[in-house]
């Protein structure tokens, strides 16, 4: 198995259970079938670009952090207060400092 079929069978796999779903919750989140998610997660398969567009909608990054070509991922801030961004802003920093 290649190193990026396995970075993006482990992200998937780190997404999903980071969101704390199952594999069969996610399958039916896509209208798949709960083997589909396994297959990808154990780097049989990988998804098609319209299952990775989806996969972005749902937890909300990017698809270039799912295939592995940007480690950046997205926070939206959507409905937040101006101070509340603040305070989330200050938290990812606080862990930057923590993990130098």
């Amino acid at each position: 198995m290649s190193k990026e079929l396995l970075m993006l069978a482990d992200r998937i796999k780190q997404m999903r259970e980071g969101a704390d779903l199952t594999q069969a919750e996610l399958a039916r989140k896509l209208a798949l079938s709960r083997s589909a998610i396994n297959s990808w997660e154990m780097g049989l398969s990988i998804p098609t670009p319209q299952y990775i567009i989806e996969l972005s909608k749902i937890f909300n990054v990017s698809t270039d952090y799912i295939l592995g070509r940007n480690i950046t991922s997205t926070i939206s801030v959507t409905g937040l207060t101006d101070e509340q961004i603040t305070a989330v802003m200050h938290v990812v920093e606080c862990f930057r400092d923590a993990n130098k």
